[in-house]
């Protein structure tokens, strides 16, 4: 082989390493866009990148592949269900009350799940591996139950709140729970 051959040889190689590794890009990104949606588009926006937000998603993952996620036993999904029900039908006479526990008792969702509970971005980011989809609603329920506290949030804020929890726990919960109607 001639030494032109070689140097051919090596360019046509080296664009083939070069094609593979921009296809898998493109196909580790489809990837993360198809699971995570909002929330890769609120990152990649966040960051102003998708290359970094497609970094902070795998890390997250690999945290979470370190956690012992497991899913519930009948009698605590029983239970939590009933719980939910006991929160959802307080919201007619007392919203913010209601909102609140539907805070804590999603954290204890969360908590008998086996995800850390640390500080609320962290928890967020935690689920976000599981449930991209619902992420965002537990990000507004729980700025609208801070806004509560601070006596800046209406009832129909504090139903909306409700409503958000209430997705993110039927999706924690793995089931749906029975609505109360005339309620959040």
């Amino acid at each position: 082989m001639s030494t032109e051959m070689i140097a051919v040889l090596i360019v046509v190689v080296a664009l083939a390493v070069v094609a593979f590794l921009f296809y898998m890009q493109k196909e580790r990104s489809k990837k993360l866009r198809a699971k995570y949606g909002p929330e890769y588009d609120k990152l990649a926006s966040e960051f102003g990148s998708t290359r970094r937000a497609e970094s902070d998603l795998v890390r997250r993952e690999k945290r979470l592949e370190k956690i012992d996620i497991r899913p519930l036993k009948n009698e605590e999904r029983t239970r939590f269900s009933e719980a939910w029900r006991e929160v959802q039908t307080s919201f007619v006479d007392d919203p913010g009350n209601a909102v609140s526990g539907a805070d804590v008792l999603v954290e204890d969702l969360m908590k008998a799940r086996g995800y850390p509970v640390g500080d609320f971005e962290q928890r967020a980011q935690d689920v976000s591996v599981d449930h991209p989809q619902v992420v965002q609603n537990y990000r507004v329920a729980h700025a609208i139950a801070e806004r509560r506290v601070k006596g800046e949030a209406n009832t129909e804020d504090l139903r909306k709140a409700m409503v958000h929890y209430r997705e993110l726990f039927e999706d924690l919960l793995d089931q749906r729970v029975q609505h109360v109607t005339g309620g959040a």
